[in-house]
């Protein structure tokens, strides 16, 4: 099978070559995002990988169809950037990898949380200035501080267990409670608006639909305790970036843990660093000393990329195959790649 992967780095490749020893695909790797402007880059293959911004509207989906893709296969959990129905309209297969490492994530999580409020990043570029001073650089303690955790599947519930490590009370809010995550880790399901009064940290663990794009929004803000930390490693579009901003700038948001952005494409996985940044609103976003991001990595893992790597390309031979294959997002099967 011929597939073109597209958004690569150095870092997928050869986690993909090295898995790609057991399947012996051709892999072509393609630096460009996939967009109606580079689709033409996949004529000739059977299928593309893809990954978090690379866009598969239907006008894409339509132009891989036109030039012989039957499959797509996505390294990522996620799947808001395919237009599934018109994939299942056009007999276009699509899979995806569920759960590559739910701790990479969650452990980043953290990792955002403990640097945010102990300010180390602050305090890191001060020692390397030679500035020793300790003004500013106040934090709090986490043990005691109850953790609100909106979504509460294997990511939420790993970051739920690590808070409670820490000493935290633990809320969770979910439309499917995890009975488990209850009765053996002791988290108490609450309403969602006790859930934002309550939570001196608040932490997002859900995917990107249309009913939960800015769940976190200017209402939801103003019913968070002032102070409160807002921690987001899931999907950028989960938070209004414009009602964050307005609640760092009141100081109603005491800070802010961002590995995600909602219009992340083209920014995140480049290097700007002799550019402008044109976004305005992350622009903004960089100069408030509460708040820190880091560029869609909770992911990145030797262990992560490894499964992802793994599970990406088994998709591809049991689809390839007419197997059965478990990640499928869409409800139907490709026709045969062309011989």
């Amino acid at each position: 099978m011929r597939i073109a992967v597209f958004d690569t780095h150095s870092y997928d490749r050869h986690a993909l070559e090295e898995a790609n020893r057991v399947h012996g695909f051709t892999l072509s790797f393609l630096e460009s995002r996939l967009t109606d402007e580079t689709v033409s880059l996949a004529n000739g293959y059977d299928a593309v990988c893809v990954f978090v911004n690379d866009r598969l509207d239907e006008g894409v989906l339509a132009a891989l169809l036109s030039s012989g893709v039957r499959i797509i296969a996505l390294r990522c959990a996620g799947f808001n950037n395919v237009d599934v129905a018109a994939a299942e309209r056009l007999g276009i297969s699509v899979a995806r990898v569920p759960a590559y490492s739910p701790h990479a994530v969650a452990e980043h999580t953290v990792a955002l949380l403990l640097c945010l409020n102990r300010k180390i990043h602050r305090a890191f570029a001060r020692v390397r200035e030679g500035n020793f001073s300790l003004d500013g650089l106040v934090g709090f303690d986490l043990f005691g501080k109850t953790v609100g955790i909106i979504g509460t599947g294997k990511i939420g519930s790993i970051v739920a267990r690590i808070m409670l490590g820490f000493g935290c009370k633990v809320l969770a809010f979910d439309l499917y409670p995890d009975d488990q995550l209850t009765q053996e880790a002791g988290v108490r399901y609450v309403p969602f608006e006790d859930l934002l009064a309550q939570s001196h940290i608040l932490t997002l663990h859900l995917p990107l639909s249309d009913s939960t794009v800015h769940l976190i929004d200017a209402r939801v803000i103003a019913a968070m305790q002032p102070g409160a930390i807002l921690l987001n490693t899931s999907r950028g579009g989960l938070v209004d970036t414009e009602a964050l901003i307005e609640g760092l700038k009141r100081g109603h948001i005491g800070g802010a843990g961002l590995d995600v952005f909602e219009r992340e494409a083209g920014v995140f996985f480049e290097d700007l660093s002799n550019g402008i940044i044109q976004d305005d609103q992350l622009a903004r976003l960089l100069t408030f000393p509460n708040v820190l991001i880091t560029g869609h990595q909770a992911f990145l893992t030797d262990t992560a990329l490894r499964n992802i790597a793994e599970t990406t390309l088994e998709n591809l031979s049991a689809i390839g195959a007419g197997k059965e294959c478990p990640n499928l997002v869409t409800r139907t099967h490709p026709l045969p790649p062309r011989t």
